[in-house]
């Protein structure tokens, strides 16, 4: 079969290549008719043959078969019939018309003979091995049975068997060498164009990585103009408008220190503001080659983020400390709740007495939940995110809510006009935060006297990214208390933590989410998680 049929699933590049090459077959057949029209109908043609031995026949084959070269020329460029068809008539035309020319020109059989194995060997490129044999097969029988009409018709035939046999032979290795040959270069074909694919997808990916880089990176050529800039380098620059590519104009201190570096080969360690209202940075420089051109590398690090890492690892070697010392506080808490509860239990206490034993009862349970959340903070593992339907998880969450708090009853719903929203996150850990929300909005989040009612939304927001709302009809949070809201230790409730929305936002920022508050008009609180916005991340499908 040919390699449309072999392959079905070929894509559109190699289809192209087909019909690329049988249109070039089509335009050969037409030059293969002009010139048997010439032969056929021009006198000056007789003097370089023998004459036509059947007139009327090749007057009326050398036309008809440049009107059908034509025809298969213009259906070279349609998608119908399919290339190996196309092919297949095409060469059966061929070689009749070509047995028909070396009957009727005279002395020209052998020329015929060589003509019609390039036919041959163009149709055994685009049609299977066993059509393009047996149209060899065809092409040869011509060949012997022009051979033996000549024998029979004219006693003084001078034409040699063995030319007869050397025919039929390059005719069949013709065919079985051009098929082979033009799967071979198909296949390298294919395979150059994936390759192609790779290579410009891997330039993607890495024009992608560079750009978001939050170290600032500059490609600068020894003319000291700018080949390459992402963000964060343009950030550092002052966001300068397009136009000019100089250094010198864009950054004038980072064009002198790269200059005293190429020069020096040392350079000053000392941060620098590029421009008015730029964050300061630290400039290191590379140099490197490319194609024989010399290129230099400028790496622009942000001071404030290598002191935002500092403090970073200060905080968390702060709560690795903190773990230790909640740790140790565990023992004797649990040993003074428990000493509170048997003194409770005596029939001797006194209301007085009673009412200060529950509060010290009250305030160790306030601590030990303290204590929890420091431990759970310091254990936090890293986020392993995985694709999830935010939709269908959400309803999940409702479900094991209810199931796990069965006062909860109707007050907690998830709503959504999406069928399908899918994200990148880590399930358990949005889990975790959710449930704090949820916990938050179904004790604070309702009038007095009124039932709670707590939405769990999904939808999308106008740029595409997955947006996860809990919303209540509540009170709301006065504007004083929402600046400080996910600071930790920090609570309106004389029996909260403080560290419920702090965990909660720390958990949705390792996932690269954002938490923010957002009030509802007409009274309640909405806390909105935004999951990052990425191509091919998140997708959504209306019902």
């Amino acid at each position: 079969m040919p390699a449309t049929a072999l392959h079905p699933r070929a894509d559109r590049e190699t289809v192209s290549a087909l019909r690329r090459e049988l249109y070039v077959f089509a335009l050969y057949r037409v030059l293969e008719g002009v010139l048997f029209v010439f032969l056929a109908y021009s006198p000056l043609a007789w003097s370089m043959i023998d004459g036509l031995r059947v007139p009327w026949l090749a007057y009326l084959a050398a036309p008809l078969y440049l009107v059908v070269g034509l025809v298969l020329l213009a259906l070279s460029r349609e998608a119908r019939p399919p290339v190996h068809v196309q092919a297949g008539v095409g060469l059966a035309c061929d070689v009749l018309a070509i047995g028909t020319a070396m009957h009727t020109l005279g002395g020209a059989e052998s020329a015929a003979a060589l003509m019609l194995m390039i036919n041959v060997g163009a149709g055994a490129l685009l049609m299977p091995l066993r059509v393009g044999i047996a149209a060899a097969v065809l092409a040869a029988l011509t060949v012997t049975g022009q051979y033996v009409w000549g024998v029979l018709r004219t006693p003084d035939f001078d034409r040699s068997l063995v030319e007869t046999v050397m025919f039929t032979a390059m005719y069949l290795a013709t065919a079985t060498f051009c098929h082979l040959m033009g799967i071979q270069t198909r296949r390298a074909e294919a395979l150059a164009q994936r390759r192609g694919e790779d290579v410009s997808n891997l330039a993607e990916i890495n024009e992608l990585i560079l750009r978001r880089m939050r170290t600032g990176v500059l490609v600068v050529d020894s003319a000291h103009q700018v080949r390459v800039a992402n963000e964060a380098a343009r950030a550092a620059m002052g966001h300068p408008p397009g136009g000019s590519r100089a250094l010198a104009d864009l950054a004038p201190e980072l064009s002198r220190r790269l200059w005293h570096w190429r020069n020096a080969r040392t350079t000053s360690g000392d941060a620098v503001a590029l421009a008015a209202d730029a964050p300061q940075v630290i400039p290191h420089f590379a140099r490197m080659r490319l194609e024989g051109e010399e290129l230099f590398l400028c790496f622009l690090d942000d001071v404030s983020l290598l002191s935002r890492r500092a403090e970073e690892l200060t905080l968390r070697a702060l709560g690795r400390l903190s773990a230790s010392i909640a740790h140790e506080i565990r023992n004797p808490l649990a040993a003074i709740s428990h000493a509170t509860q048997l003194i409770e239990e005596s029939d001797t206490l006194s209301e007085g007495d009673r009412r200060l034993v529950e509060i010290v009862y009250a305030q160790c349970q306030r601590l030990n939940g303290i204590v929890n959340n420091v431990l759970a903070l310091a254990r936090r593992e890293r986020s392993q995110p995985e694709r999830i339907d935010l939709v269908r998880w959400a309803r999940g969450f409702v479900d094991d809510y209810r199931a796990g708090h069965p006062q909860a009853g109707d007050g907690l719903q998830a709503f959504s006009d999406l069928r399908h929203l899918t994200a990148l996150v880590d399930p358990d850990q949005l889990h975790q935060a959710v449930t704090v929300l949820v916990d938050n909005a179904m004790v604070y989040g309702h009038l007095p006297d009124e039932a709670p009612r707590v939405a769990l939304m999904t939808r999308t927001a106008p740029n595409g990214a997955a947006l996860l709302e809990v919303v209540d009809r509540g009170p709301g949070i006065p504007a004083a208390v929402v600046e400080r809201l996910f600071e930790p230790f920090y609570t309106t409730s004389e029996h909260g933590t403080g560290l419920g929305l702090y965990i909660a936002r720390e958990l949705c920022e390792a996932n690269q989410c954002t938490l923010e508050y957002a009030s509802v008009p007409g009274g309640g609180s909405c806390f909105r998680i935004t999951l990052p916005h990425g191509k091919g991340l998140l997708a959504g499908q209306q019902n």
